[in-house]
């Protein structure tokens, strides 16, 4: 027999926001920290240097798949995330990149293609935020691993030229087809949605 003073089971409250203070971000800010060491590292003379560039740069690369990893299945995703994941992965990579164009290791019209593509996509990502969010394609994904392996090939005090810039070639060719395969789906969304708002309770995918 139920009990007639007993108080019934109210709705559902709103699914509490996950603690801004959690692994996934903590990893997002151990990279942007690694990133000033790592400069220094590269831009220091010697072998031992430059060794120990690559591994840092190895670490803060393994921090930018851990995060958004821990972070989706753990339920951890928070708006500092989404802020600071891609501050991190640009920081990393345009540094990496600028750094060995001013040391002579790299041409300048390469990290000028790749930062444009980069700083462009992030631009368009703000543009089309009203009207919905464009998932990572497997080409983006693949266009991240092609640049953290061939800026590694960089960075090494080896001499392996020729793989170097067979490497770096695939990268910044499948990012340039990335960036152009982005501005046309950001341009089919706005066509398709030209009024319509994202809903209140979707996370948005992280986007390469």
């Amino acid at each position: 027999m139920s009990n007639p003073g007993a108080a019934s089971p109210g709705p559902a409250g709103p699914q509490s926001r996950p603690s801004t203070i959690n692994i996934p971000n903590g990893l997002t800010v151990l990279r942007l920290a690694l990133v000033p060491v790592f400069v220094v590292l590269l831009v220091s003379d010697g072998t031992t240097s430059r060794t120990a560039a690559f591994v840092v740069f190895g670490v803060a690369s393994v921090t930018d798949f851990l995060d958004g990893e821990l972070a989706r299945r753990g339920g951890m995703i928070t708006d500092f995330g989404k802020i600071a994941d891609p501050i991190a992965d640009k920081a990393l990579t345009g540094s990496a990149l600028i750094t060995l164009s001013v040391l002579g290791s790299l041409s300048w019209w390469v990290t000028g293609v790749i930062m444009v593509r980069e700083i462009g996509v992030t631009l368009l990502r703000f543009w089309v935020i009203r009207h919905g969010v464009i998932a990572a394609s497997r080409g983006g994904k693949i266009k991240t691993v092609l640049q953290i392996v061939a800026i590694g090939l960089y960075i090494l005090p080896v001499s392996i030229d020729p793989v170097r810039i067979a490497v770096m070639g695939a990268a910044v060719a499948v990012t340039i087809v990335t960036g152009a395969d982005y501005v046309s789906r950001a341009l089919r969304l706005r066509r398709a949605v030209p009024g319509r708002t994202p809903a209140s309770h979707s996370e948005p995918e992280i986007t390469k």
